[in-house]
This record gives structure tokens, C-alpha cells and sequence, in this order.
């Protein structure tokens, strides 16, 4: 058995180019700068590498991601990689590229500036707010949370001698 999941996120480093196929499916191709630290051996310090990453989107997903997505946004995606080999000029070229199934959109347009290039961090999905010892999700207008999370009592703690394993 083999596992191929990618989970990446990074900044787009080009404008999504999207195209079509000979049976109309939609093909959306972009690239992903992707930071790395690494200790350097010789400094003792710590530096930044970025790794460059294709991926490809198909589908409706790629029609309706065209007009938002672009260059600089902060982006998370999961998918698989798949390897390609092509003959161009005479010369073997191949690539690795992720196939993208889930995009998350980590960045979004600055609704007060209105003009192009300018983006705001998306709010966490979940606050930092404490009540009675607990981390709860934000209410969102209309949607009424039937179950109520366990309140944990930060007096009590719970010891070795009573997990029963």
C-alpha cells in the first residue's frame, strides 16, 4: 500500500493561468512559494529556502477559483503528486506537480481598499476566548449551536493513578 497526500501552504507566485481542454474541462495551473528553515552548519543559524511548487486544479472548482485567486495570496491546498514526461524540442522534460483536491483561501481581497493587490489575514475560525476553562467557536449570525461544550474545572486535574491503563 502507498500514501500520496501533499498538504502545502504558501504564497501564489504567479496569476492562475487558466485554459481548457479539447473536451472543455476546465485546467487551472499555479505556483507555490513554499518556505523551509534549515540550520545552517557553518553560521549555527537558522535560514529561509523557498521551495517553488506547481499545482493544477480541474474542474468547476478552477471556473469559479479564476477570478479570485492571484498572485501574492496565501494559500493552504491538499492533494497527491503526480509525475509527468514529455518530449519537447527533442529534449526529455519532466515535472512534479501537486493535483490539487482542496484549496483554502488563507487570504482574502481588502474590502475597504477596493483596489487590486491588497489582502487582509482571514480571521481565525476559532477565538482565543476563555469561559470557565474552555476554548469555544465564535457564534456565526443565524446558526444557533444545539450542543453545549463540557465545561472543564480548572481546579480539578486529573492524575496517573486514575487512567485505568
Amino acid at each position: 500500500m502507498s500514501i500520496n497526500r501533499v498538504v502545502i501552504s504558501g504564497n501564489l507566485t504567479r496569476d492562475p493561468e487558466l485554459r481548457r481542454t479539447q473536451s472543455g474541462m476546465s485546467v487551472m495551473s499555479l505556483g507555490m512559494a513554499v518556505n523551509d528553515r534549515r540550520k545552517n552548519n557553518q553560521t549555527g543559524e537558522w535560514e529561509d529556502y523557498t521551495n517553488f511548487v506547481d499545482c493544477t486544479l480541474f474542474g468547476n472548482r478552477a471556473d469559479s477559483l479564476a477570478g479570485i485567486l492571484q498572485k501574492g495570496m496565501k494559500v493552504a491546498i491538499e492533494g497527491k503528486l503526480r509525475y509527468s514526461q514529455w518530449e519537447q524540442n527533442g529534449q526529455k522534460r519532466s515535472k512534479l506537480e501537486v493535483v490539487v483536491d482542496e484549496i483554502d483561501l488563507m487570504t482574502q481581497r481588502n474590502a475597504q481598499s477596493g483596489s487590486q493587490g491588497q489582502y487582509q489575514t482571514r480571521p481565525n475560525n476559532y477565538t482565543n476566548q476563555q469561559q470557565n476553562g474552555a476554548y469555544r467557536a465564535p457564534q456565526q449570525p443565524g446558526y444557533v449551536n444545539q450542543q453545549r461544550a463540557p465545561v472543564i474545572d480548572a481546579a480539578s486535574s486529573v492524575y496517573d493513578d486514575d487512567i485505568p491503563f
